[in-house]
């Protein structure tokens, strides 16, 4: 079997599986099984695949097949250009979650102590901290697992992170310029409606929001304003149909500035406010 067959064959699993981007994802796997790039296969699409890459790639395919999804396959995801890992125990980076750290980087300023919140892989703050190296960088999540994952990612990418595992608010203590969280918000009667990708494989601790989907913006904003100093920040990323009930939460809390941040495809993506 040739690369170019065994890609054609790739293709047609995937697409029988009914797998969304199956020509995409079947690439992609083939780059992975074959440690090959799309300049070498251009150049070497009649080359024979080794049968043990045969196998490997197959193997792959019959994963992707079932619904796992491509980055708990190949162990990792870009988030704003940069490599992290990832495994069933964190939720798969997203680009919609590159807007929370696109309005940190707009607000945050050399020297500022930063938290993120229900971390997870630590994409949001070990970009953050890459953009900004100034800054004095933070997480923490309920998961040891979540945590082992962000620490791997921070040292991959050489960066400085305190981490702790804490449930919220519940093991920190100090106080800081801003906190920023991803936290879970999927209603928790919309879970089963998920992509099976998702619904059936992501951490379900790092997706059910409770019943309305805001309990944890509740939680949060519970205790934040003792964490934050004087005009801190503070920075959720939203469900798209979120936005008025998390701004007027946060306005009741008394937070100032309060606005809501749409992102490319037009839709609410984050709430930020201001502590007086």
């Amino acid at each position: 079997m040739t690369l170019e067959q065994a890609l054609i064959a790739g293709k047609e699993v995937l697409g029988r599986a009914g797998i969304g981007e199956f020509a995409l994802d079947a690439w992609y796997l083939l780059e992975y099984a074959a440690d090959i790039d799309r300049s070498y296969y251009y150049l070497h699409y009649q080359e024979e695949l080794r049968e043990d890459l045969r196998q490997e790639y197959e193997a792959l395919l019959k994963k992707r097949a079932e619904h796992v999804p491509l980055q708990y396959i190949t162990g990792e995801q870009e988030f704003m250009g940069l490599p992290f890992k990832v495994n069933t125990n964190v939720l798969i980076p997203r680009q919609d979650t590159e807007l929370l750290v696109e309005t940190a980087r707009g607000l945050v300023q050399p020297g500022m102590r930063v938290l993120d919140l229900c971390t997870g892989t630590g994409c949001v703050i070990i970009s953050l901290k890459h953009f900004v190296p100034e800054i004095a960088a933070y997480g923490s999540d309920i998961s040891k697992q979540a945590l082992l994952v962000a620490k791997e990612n921070a040292r991959q990418n050489d960066l400085s992170v305190e981490w702790e595992r804490s449930d919220l608010f519940q093991n920190l203590t100090g106080t800081f310029d801003m906190i920023l969280s991803n936290p879970p918000y999927i209603p928790t009667g919309e879970l089963e409606k998920l992509m099976p990708e998702v619904r059936d494989f992501e951490p379900r601790i790092a997706l059910d929001g409770s019943e309305d989907g805001l309990e944890f913006y509740r939680k949060i904003l519970k205790d934040s304003r003792t964490f934050l100093n004087p005009r801190g920040y503070l920075l959720f990323e939203i469900g798209y149909n979120q936005g008025e009930a998390v701004s007027a939460m946060m306005k009741a809390a008394g937070f100032v500035q309060v606005r809501v941040i749409r992102d490319f495809s037009g839709l609410n993506r984050v709430v930020c406010g201001r502590k007086e």
